[in-house]
């Protein structure tokens, strides 16, 4: 079997999205509207939720840069304090 036999998700794999089933729950007629391609009246809720999933995902992507950095400020401050106590030393 190669990629192109793979099925991908989407609409024609039989996979669903949690908005596809969380607007089917509330409403069946909303869902079949969505799927027809049929106009939101939620479009302003969309964009500012598609918005905020966009920062989110930027900010988990960046997680390891700012654990890389934390760990590299902890190991200053600790050198700085082992290094304050040596010279203070008599």
């Amino acid at each position: 079997m190669n990629a192109r036999e793979i099925p991908k998700p989407g609409r024609g794999a039989g996979y669903r999205k949690a908005s596809e089933v969380g607007t089917f729950l509330f409403c069946r007629r909303a869902w079949w509207f969505e799927r027809q391609g049929a106009p939101s009246d939620r479009e302003p809720e969309r964009v500012l939720g598609t918005a905020y999933h966009q920062r989110h995902g930027e900010r988990v992507a960046a997680t390891p840069r700012v654990q890389v950095l934390a760990r590299l400020v902890l190991a200053l401050a600790v050198t700085l304090f082992l290094l304050g106590l040596w010279l203070s030393v008599p």
